[in-house]
């Protein structure tokens, strides 16, 4: 068999695939009920709070560290609006982050954090500077300006609302917070792909706890990670019922058409108790994307800007066995990607596309 016939059969096994993942659905219930529960607040030591804008289909989500967390961090999207990611590098002086901030509306809505740096300093938390605590506050935003009025997005106001609503009780899951106007499945245009949201899972073993908080508005589909099948994702024309499987269908040759930078992003927080330093912090995060690329695909495209913090409380009062750690950070992140489209709900508004849930589409 010659290199040409390897790779027309490696597409064909892509094809395959995505049909029989668009023909066989599993029950949105049945793969929510073995998908990892739990929630990043089970973290000692990390609060979580939305904001969800009345007025359309967009929010922030503040994910509080208030006694301070060694924080890392990883960008592997290629179109992504950051804020204090490069203070995180472990060669640079500030060793702990104070919240971080994940907000939709695009850029305009890194302002969230300004808001979450103000509420923080009201309350005497920060780093010391001379005669003032300065809030370490890293953000990140994912575009959802699609969806309806691109002239309301996430403020200072918004990410101080985000604040004072956190706390250490399980987060609402779905479509709130950074996740209200989140959408995915966009690789044939935003019309053609379903809702995404914002998800959470935790998991324990000993003394340590890792849990993920994840906005998931990729351009790919999402996937269940246990069999292959696309939970929400590109929908066919021109009924708009079937998951098509946006991977095989450009295997089969359905070429994509040009999309806007930036459309998309996938944002979140991974989050231990262990005690990391902060290269074992930037490690974590890294390894956490591997949660992504299970459960998204394709996934760090040129389209979306993913983006993953790693936060230590280091509440457990031991050292991070990074192994350990690696693999729970994986299975954590994906299984809140997950979470997140199983758990969002249908979003109107003027001028917001009428877009099916997982649930919907059973």
């Amino acid at each position: 068999m010659n290199r040409r016939e390897v790779a027309a059969g490696a597409a064909m096994g892509l094809v395959a695939a995505g049909v029989g993942a668009a023909m066989a659905q599993p029950a949105v219930a049945d793969v929510l009920a073995r998908t990892l529960g739990g929630a990043i607040t089970d973290v000692p030591g990390v609060k979580v709070g939305h904001f969800t804008d009345p007025r359309r289909p967009t929010g922030c989500t503040a994910i509080l560290t208030e006694e301070g967390a060694v924080g890392g961090v990883d960008v592997r999207g290629a179109a992504p609006g950051t804020r204090e990611t490069d203070l995180l590098d472990p060669s640079n002086l500030v060793e702990r982050v104070h919240a971080v901030m994940l907000s939709g509306g695009s850029a305009f809505g890194l302002e969230a954090a300004t808001g979450a740096v103000r509420w923080l300093e009201e309350r005497g938390i920060g780093f010391p500077a001379g005669p003032a605590r300065v809030p370490i506050v890293p953000a990140a935003i994912l575009f959802d300006l699609g969806m309806g009025d691109h002239r309301i997005r996430p403020d200072a106001a918004a990410g101080a609302a985000a604040c004072a609503a956190a706390t250490e009780a399980a987060p609402e899951e779905g479509s709130v917070g950074a996740g209200a106007g989140a959408t995915v499945g966009k690789l044939f245009g935003l019309p053609r792909g379903m809702k995404g949201g914002i998800g959470t899972a935790a998991a324990k073993v000993g003394r340590v706890t890792v849990g993920a908080i994840v906005a998931v508005n990729a351009v790919g589909d999402v996937v269940d990670p246990a069999t292959g099948a696309v939970i929400a994702g590109a929908r066919n024309a021109p009924d708009g019922r079937q998951r098509i499987g946006a991977a095989a269908a450009v295997a089969r040759g359905e070429l994509p058409p040009a999309l806007q930078a930036g459309m998309a992003t996938t944002i979140g927080v991974v989050a231990t108790d262990a005690q990391l330093t902060k290269a074992q912090a930037r490690r974590l995060a890294t390894v956490a994307h591997d949660g992504l690329a299970r459960a998204i695909n394709p996934v760090h495209t040129m389209w979306d800007g993913d983006c993953l913090f790693a936060l230590s409380t280091g509440r457990a009062g031991v050292p991070g066995n990074m192994m350990a750690l690696s693999v729970l950070a994986a299975e954590v992140t994906a299984a809140a990607v997950l979470r997140a489209v199983l758990k969002a709900r249908a979003v109107s508004g003027a001028g917001v596309p009428a877009l099916p849930t997982a649930a919907e589409l059973g």
